[in-house]
């Protein structure tokens, strides 16, 4: 499908399962709160799942969240995230949206991926239209970080997926801007000099 192609804002499931080569990129991860069950790979050391409420449970260590897309529930997710304050998530780039304005307040750095994704099924196989071929995540993907000022973090996070990923563009806040390959530092203190990715 292309970009202009329409599809279906609301999913006939919520879950939408990670595909493998992000967290093996991006891990490992301490927490994930929205683990699918069944799944075909743990995305964390420890998982909670739609039965536990992990949304009301402690959060610790690092997190990665990939939530339920439903636009009624997502806000929730990202928002006990930015209280959390150490992880990263998958979304849809909703950069329009309500939802993404805690995103550009409260991340670390943010990752718009140059191509849609594939996700996976719960038996590890990728998600298929009811035709039977392999589906797009049907909006632009982002994965968001956020962490304090650990800004050793935030460029060793975004230049691992900004290599795994094919990253259109990346912006990091207070560290550095990931643009066309390059990171190119901005005025804080801590930011790494400019060099090639």
């Amino acid at each position: 499908m292309t970009l202009g192609s329409h599809q279906k804002t609301i999913g006939t499931s919520q879950v939408h399962l990670t595909p493998r080569w992000i967290i093996e990129a991006l891990g490992p991860f301490d927490l994930d709160p929205c683990a699918a069950d069944p799944r075909p790979w743990d995305c964390a050391n420890g998982n909670l799942c739609e039965a536990d409420d992990g949304i009301r449970r402690a959060w610790t260590g690092r997190v990665w969240l990939n939530p339920p897309f439903d636009r009624y529930k997502v806000a929730r997710w990202i928002g006990r995230l930015a209280e959390h304050g150490h992880g990263t998530a998958l979304l849809h780039a909703r950069t329009e949206t309500e939802r993404f304005r805690i995103c550009w307040n409260k991340a670390g750095a943010i990752l718009f991926m140059a191509k849609r994704l594939t996700f996976m099924k719960p038996d590890g196989t990728p998600c298929t239209t009811k035709g039977g071929e392999v589906a797009n995540s049907g909006a632009p993907p982002v994965l968001v970080g956020v962490w304090g000022l650990r800004c050793g973090s935030t460029t060793e996070v975004c230049c691992r997926a900004w290599r795994r990923s094919g990253g259109a563009l990346a912006v990091v806040r207070r560290c550095v801007v990931v643009s066309g390959g390059r990171r190119v530092s901005c005025d804080h203190s801590l930011a790494t000099p400019a060099t090639s990715i």
